[in-house]
């Protein structure tokens, strides 16, 4: 007969089967009081602690946090901790529209809080990503991208929301993410004019909760989509449109994903190709429409050293391209006021290319471009006298 091997499951279900006897009776007397006591188990307690202040030689270093889906404190804490110590002094967050109204005006907002909390007691200064729509907010057979125009308003309603509950602690928000993918407008026709109307519409209700926050327009996927795509739409062009449907006046900085591919961050820009200089192309149509003085944040942005994907780099590569970017907006793009890369950690592993994107694992061990962006943010190295 097999063996249990003290697993209390398998000893259960034979003990069910074969009856009770006063041994079983004490065994599962234990077996009770051990996972009663398991189950009520504190968590660990986990506080703020002092305030903390960024060090670092070039302000407009950041990344894009991922901790949507991080349920334990201590990781979250620990997380922006290690961002700070890296001398990042930017966060990209994504806060789900979805996840904190789960009914219409019904809000919660323990998970924000602890996230915006902890954030600002390292130092940090909060750019909040707010999308994803609930159920009650669209249609059966949807997907969470799906925002009709019907719901403009309740997406707006929780943006208002959102902006003052965070009043002082959290000044930038983004309205909604890559509006000119298909995938992200719900698996509909892009649309750039149903955005801007969003866009306005959102921005009006922001500033009625707070004055002082600061709007930022989706940032865009960089794309070279032909006309007629039913995927998407050149990010250019989606731009443009979306001046002549009147968005100067419903933004206050413009949001910029700027991936390099497997081109270094100096490779020239160009329409034809979509690389780490092409943030230079968005600023270029905001210029042409009278929007030059209008701040941008690259909020998503960087480079991958996967060995087997087809657009990744070097590990070397990577950590030159990184540091040679966070220079590059320094010295070169004024009207850039920060560079958040693509992505500092993952909650979980995806098991896939995603997962070298990352500057630090699961578990928190620092990969090579998180330790070479560190010391370049110590003054231990720039340019030609690091090597970069």
């Amino acid at each position: 007969m097999a063996q249990d091997n003290g697993n209390p499951l398998l000893w259960l279900r034979r003990f069910l089967k074969r009856g009770f006897v006063w041994t079983d009776l004490l065994r599962l007397a234990l077996f009770l009081v051990i996972v009663s006591q398991l189950a009520r188990a504190p968590r660990p307690v986990v506080r703020l602690g002092p305030s903390q202040r960024v060090e670092t030689i070039n302000p407009k270093i950041g990344v894009h946090t991922r901790l949507t889906d991080e349920v334990e404190e201590w990781k979250i804490k620990r997380t922006l901790e290690m961002v700070r110590e890296m001398g990042a002094t930017w966060i990209v967050e994504y806060f789900p529209w979805g996840y904190y109204e789960p009914q219409k005006g019904r809000y919660e907002w323990a998970h924000p809080d602890v996230v915006v909390n902890h954030a600002v007691n390292q130092g940090l200064t909060v750019v909040a990503r707010i999308d994803f729509v609930p159920e009650w907010a669209r249609p059966q057979e949807t997907t969470y991208r799906y925002l009709d125009e019907a719901h403009f308003a309740d997406y707006a309603d929780f943006v208002a929301a959102f902006v003052k509950h965070f009043k002082g602690k959290v000044r930038y928000v983004i309205i909604w993410n890559e509006p000119n993918l298909s995938f992200e407008w719900g698996y509909r026709p892009v649309d750039p004019e149903a955005y801007t109307r969003l866009l306005c519409l959102a921005c009006q209700r922001a500033k009625e909760a707070n004055p002082e926050v600061q709007v930022v327009a989706a940032g865009l996927a960089p794309t070279l989509a032909p006309p007629g795509s039913e995927w998407g739409m050149d990010d250019l062009e989606f731009l443009q449109r979306m001046y002549d449907a009147g968005a100067k006046d419903c933004f206050d900085a413009m949001a910029i994903h700027a991936y390099g591919l497997t081109f270094p961050p100096d490779d020239p820009a160009s329409p034809e190709v979509v690389n780490f200089a092409r943030a230079e192309l968005i600023h270029q149509v905001m210029a042409r429409n009278g929007d030059g003085d209008k701040p941008c944040l690259i909020t998503e942005g960087g480079w991958n050293d996967h060995p087997r994907w087809t657009k990744a780099v070097r590990p070397y590569q990577r950590v030159e391209y990184t540091i040679r970017a966070y220079q590059k907006a320094l010295e070169e793009w004024d009207w850039c006021e920060a560079v958040a890369m693509w992505a500092f950690r993952y909650p979980r592993s995806a098991g896939t290319y995603q997962d070298y994107f990352t500057f630090v694992t699961v578990d928190f061990i620092a990969k090579p471009v998180y330790l070479a962006v560190q010391q370049y943010a110590q003054g231990k190295g720039v340019g030609s006298n690091a090597g970069w």
